[in-house]
C-alpha cells in the first residue's frame, strides 16, 4: 500500500506540473483528462499526508510516554490520536479501491408503478419528485424522456436523464423495489396500504462504448399522447425503437422534435442493452455472487417508506431515519453516503 501511495503522490506532482504549462490549455481534451485525474487523486494524497502526519505525531508521543514529566500529557493525547490514525488508514484503504469506470457517467432513471394500483402510481410520482429535488440540490440537470400518467396524477412509468458529475456513482444503489406504507387519500376507513414501485438506474453509455447494429433495429413513429399541446399531437414526433434480437422496446415522446426523441430513445436503448450485457457477464463469472449494478437486485425490496411512523428504512444497510418528510423532499445524502460506504467495504472484503 505504501508503494502505491508514494507513486500516487509522484503522479499528482506530475499532473500539477503539466497543468501549470500554458501549452496544456491549448488542448481541451488533454486538459479535461488531466484535471479529472488530478481531482481523483487529490483526496487520496491529502488523506495520505494526514495519515503520515498522525503517524509522526504518534511516534513522538510514544517517546514522551517514557518521560515521567510528560507521561500524563502524552497518555491523554495518545488514545484519541491512535484511533484517528487507524481511521485514516482504513479511509486510505477504501480510497485505493478501484473506481467503477461508469461512476462518472450521467444516468438514465426509470420508475415504474408496481403492486398497489393507483396508490403505487401516486407513489411513483412522489419518488420522481424526490429524485428531482435531490438532483436540484446536487446541481444536476434532469431531462424527461418518457412519461405515462394516470387520470389521478399518478405515474405508471417514467424515464428521465440525470446529467451531472458523479451522478451514477451516487444514484446506482437506488435500483430496486421501493415499498411505501401509508393511508391513501381515497381510503375512507383510514387503513394503511402497502404499495411498491421499481427504480432502475442505468449509466448513460455513448455510441462508441456500445454500438448498435442498424439492421437489428425497427424504428416506428407515432403521434405523442398526453401533455404537450396540439403541435405534438398533430405530428408524428414520438419514436418507438425495437431491438429485434432481444425484443427490447424504448419509446420517447417528450421532445417536440422527432430527431431529439430518436436520439434520446437510442441513448436509453444503448444503456439498457449495455446493462443486460453486464448482467450476463456477471452471472457467467460470479454465479450467485453478483454486484449491485445490473445484478437482478431489482427483484428485492431495498427500502421502505412508512408514513404513519414517519420513517424510512434501507434494508441493505439497516439504516432507519425518522425524517420521512425531509427524505421525500430530496434529502437523500445520509442514505446514499451509507450505501456508497457499504458498497466500498464489501468490495474491499471481496478483493
Amino acid at each position: 500500500m505504501l508503494s502505491q501511495l508514494r507513486n500516487l503522490v509522484l503522479r499528482l506532482e506530475e499532473l500539477e506540473t503539466q497543468l501549470a504549462q500554458p501549452e496544456t490549455y491549448a488542448d481541451p481534451t488533454k486538459l479535461s483528462r488531466l484535471t479529472k485525474e488530478q481531482k481523483d487523486l487529490t483526496p487520496v494524497v491529502d488523506t495520505y499526508h494526514r495519515w503520515q502526519a498522525a503517524l509522526s505525531e504518534l511516534a513522538g508521543l510514544e517517546e514522551l510516554l517514557s518521560d515521567p514529566e510528560c507521561r500524563e500529557m502524552a497518555q491523554a493525547e495518545y488514545g484519541p490520536l491512535k484511533t484517528e490514525t487507524s481511521r485514516l488508514e482504513e479511509e486510505l484503504k477504501l480510497l485505493l479501491i478501484p473506481k467503477d469506470p461508469m461512476d462518472d457517467k450521467s444516468v438514465i432513471m426509470e420508475i415504474r408503478a408496481g403492486v398497489g394500483g393507483e396508490e403505487a402510481a401516486l407513489f411513483a410520482h412522489s419518488l420522481y419528485r424526490m429524485y428531482s429535488m435531490h438532483g436540484e440540490k446536487q446541481g444536476w440537470r434532469l431531462e424527461l424522456a418518457g412519461l405515462s400518467e394516470t387520470e389521478l396524477g399518478g405515474i405508471k412509468e417514467i424515464s428521465f436523464l440525470v446529467e451531472g458529475e458523479g451522478a451514477f456513482a451516487r444514484l446506482k444503489h437506488e435500483s430496486g423495489v421501493h415499498r411505501v406504507q401509508r393511508v391513501p387519500e381515497t381510503e375512507s376507513g383510514g387503513r394503511i396500504h402497502t404499495s411498491t414501485c421499481t427504480v432502475a438506474v442505468l449509466p448513460q453509455v455513448d455510441e462508441v462504448e456500445f454500438a448498435l447494429n442498424p439492421a437489428d433495429l425497427r424504428i416506428d413513429t407515432f403521434r405523442a399522447s398526453g401533455a404537450g399541446g396540439q403541435h405534438i399531437n398533430k405530428t408524428e414526433s414520438a419514436i418507438r425503437i425495437t431491438h429485434l434480437p432481444t425484443g427490447t422496446v424504448v419509446e420517447c415522446q417528450d421532445q417536440r422534435s422527432q430527431h431529439k426523441n430518436k436520439d434520446r430513445a437510442m441513448s436509453i436503448l444503448r444503456s439498457r442493452l449495455y446493462e443486460q450485457a453486464v448482467q450476463e457477464q456477471e452471472e457467467a463469472i460470479a454465479g450467485q455472487r453478483r454486484s449491485q449494478v445490473g445484478s437482478g437486485m431489482r427483484n428485492e425490496r431495498i427500502r421502505t417508506y412508512n408514513f404513519p411512523q414517519g420513517r424510512v428504512t434501507d434494508h441493505r444497510i439497516g439504516l432507519t431515519l425518522y425524517k420521512i418528510d425531509s427524505v421525500m423532499n430530496g434529502d437523500l445524502e445520509e442514505i446514499i453516503d451509507g450505501l456508497v460506504l457499504h458498497a466500498r467495504m464489501e468490495q474491499q472484503r471481496n478483493q
